[in-house]
């Protein structure tokens, strides 16, 4: 019973938020302009920042948008910071009062650090994005929990290692990720470096796809992270961030890892947009050698099913295309 209800709660939590479909008649230049405008500005006055984005602006999601999109354009993502926040959790991994208590007064401290040197890691991005939120009138909260990339794997015992936001407008809930729109960081030759490149897609983004890599930490519940839906999370697909943009939502299969026998078919299914015209394919990487594959592809409503028939053994990554760009990888063993 306990983890039917915790599965349901999880449920709720990806349905109770609204998306970005909601303003498809505003087009933000004016907001990102005015975002532009500020660009470097001092983050010693928020009250002063957050009016000079805001004031002229008709719209409250154009006033959050102005907010989002200087936050992200002028705060560094800082990694050693990042480095040394997830040391520190997996150090009171076990230690559940004293993670939280640690979580909860380093944050403070994270975003001084943040008005002085315009570098943070998530958990900096998030406290801002509440802040300046907050200053403009907005309900604003910043989440904990995971976040999974293609590069990064989670376990069962993993510690939380991300944070992002809910903003409430016009009465309604929506997700966003800061950190993750500002860009990337990139190693090389071992060390790390922030590369900015703003991307869109985690700006008030599908609830449904959000929880693809994103969950979020239910702190007065630490058995939470035992259900079935946190299992059902970590075994999920790789979602790539290009997904985002449409959105295009992976449907099936809901596992990435799979074991069949040779001769047997796969269903990979995606959730459209209603107008959607691009270009899917599948492709199949197998020993390193990449084809695009000839599944048996069917539509319905906004729905794309691509049936793949698997005739050789070997261990293949199956990657879900859009328009020459990555949305999705499953792992497959045919015996």
């Amino acid at each position: 019973m306990r983890i039917s209800f915790f599965t349901i709660l999880f449920f709720f939590y990806i349905t109770s938020f609204a998306q970005r479909e909601d303003f498809q008649e505003i087009d933000f230049i004016q907001a990102d302009s005015i975002a532009d405008y500020y660009k470097d500005a001092s983050l010693k006055n928020l009250p002063v920042l957050t009016h000079n984005l805001t004031a002229s602006l008709k719209t409250d999601v154009e006033k959050f948008r102005a907010i989002y999109t200087w936050i992200c354009a002028n705060i560094t993502n800082d990694y050693s910071s990042y480095l040394k926040i997830s040391n520190k959790r997996k150090r009171l991994a076990k230690d559940r009062v004293a993670f939280l208590d640690w979580n909860m007064s380093v944050t403070p401290k994270m975003f001084k650090s943040l008005l002085k040197d315009r570098k943070t890691a998530c958990t900096g991005y998030a406290y801002l994005v509440k802040e300046m939120a907050n200053l403009a009138g907005f309900e604003c909260d910043i989440i904990d929990g995971y976040g999974r990339t293609p590069t990064l794997v989670l376990k069962e015992d993993s510690t939380p290692n991300h944070s992002w936001n809910r903003i409430k407008i016009n009465d309604k809930w929506y997700l966003c990720d800061a950190t993750w729109s500002a860009g990337e960081t990139i190693v090389v030759n071992g060390t790390p470096y922030f590369q900015p490149d703003y991307f869109d897609g985690y700006f008030l983004a599908d609830p449904e796809l959000f929880a693809k890599n994103h969950f979020p930490l239910k702190k007065e519940n630490e058995q939470y992270l035992k259900t079935e839906a946190f299992k059902t999370y970590l075994a999920g697909p790789v979602v790539y961030k290009e997904a985002f943009l449409a959105p295009i939502i992976p449907i099936s299969p809901t596992k990435m890892l799979h074991n069949i026998e040779k001769g047997t078919s796969l269903t990979f299914t995606i959730k459209v947009p209603t107008e959607f015209y691009g270009e899917v394919q599948l492709l199949l990487n197998r020993g390193g050698n990449q084809r695009k594959a000839d599944p048996v592809v069917n539509r319905k409503a906004n729905e794309i099913s691509l049936v793949q028939l698997f005739e050789k053994k070997g261990l293949y990554d199956v990657h879900i295309s859009v328009n020459e760009q990555l949305i999705a990888t499953y792992v497959i063993k045919v015996k």
